[in-house]
């Protein structure tokens, strides 16, 4: 049985479906849509446009589907997805998209620490872990499982791959690719993701693969088309591999640097 609690304001054009809870001092807009068994914590204010999943949790004090912080938003009217068992915790702020896309995507199985920000038209997939204080600007990409630690500002239009895990404290001015770790000042290639990856369950033959294959985009003396030449002659039959290539094709902001110098490896 849906519960809103008696200080909440909850619009009667909202969608709520069965077993919601809405908590003390809560504002649900027009235009909501809020799906089975999902939790919204007190003081949370939940913005016209939103589109919420099954199983969320969301905590005191979220922002969730505010007018995007653009200059050429001129009201129209946008959208925000939150996909199924997503937890987006205290004083997190995400916003709806503008009429470059129409709409800010989160997916399922993700966790949003707290203070995390999403702006407009930026799209996350699914099982994404963004730490606290993690700050994503206007149209930023990230795939799935890929891992972002705290205090993280990345730049609007970057991409992120799949599986890659980001350390904290950075600045991300770059395309990352997928599979891989990311350290230092600057950020640069720090190695592959190998515990992250076997852990998910790739072999130890993919990741050698992957591992040479990065061996050659960053640490090699080619340049990035001709690293990419060379791995596609190598290589170019395997999936992973085949995605690694897909995804530099399209990155428009470059890639960020490699790191020439030992690496801190993490592999078996």
């Amino acid at each position: 049985m849906t519960q809103v609690h008696p200080s909440a304001v909850v619009s009667p054009k909202a969608q709520l479906a069965e077993n919601v809870v809405i908590d003390a001092h809560c504002i649900v807009e027009d235009d909501v849509t809020i799906d089975a068994g999902s939790h919204i914590s007190s003081s949370v204010r939940i913005c016209s446009g939103s589109r919420l999943g099954k199983n969320l949790r969301i905590f005191h004090g979220a922002s969730i589907g505010d007018e995007p912080q653009d200059l050429k938003y001129a009201g129209e009217k946008t959208e925000l997805f939150i996909g199924d068992n997503t937890m987006v915790r205290e004083f997190c702020t995400l916003h709806r998209g503008t009429t470059a896309t129409r709409r800010t995507v989160v997916g399922s199985d993700c966790m949003l620490m707290a203070y995390t920000h999403i702006a407009h038209d930026c799209i996350v997939g699914n099982h994404v872990i963004l730490a606290n204080g993690v700050q994503l600007a206007g149209h930023v990409e990230i795939e799935d499982f890929a891992i972002l630690g705290g205090i993280l500002p990345v730049h609007q239009f970057v991409r992120i791959g799949r599986h890659a895990m980001v350390g904290g404290g950075l600045r991300i001015p770059k395309d990352i690719p997928p599979y891989i770790l990311v350290g230092g000042y600057p950020a640069r290639y720090y190695g592959l993701n190998s515990i992250g990856l076997r852990r998910r369950g790739f072999s130890a033959e993919t990741r050698s693969i992957l591992k040479r294959a990065y061996a050659l985009l960053f640490q090699s003396k080619f340049n990035t088309q001709q690293a990419v030449k060379e791995i596609q002659s190598e290589f170019g039959n395997i999936e992973e591999v085949k995605h690694i290539l897909d995804f530099v094709s399209k990155s428009k902001r470059g890639l960020l640097p490699g790191n020439h110098s030992r690496l801190v490896e993490n592999d078996d």
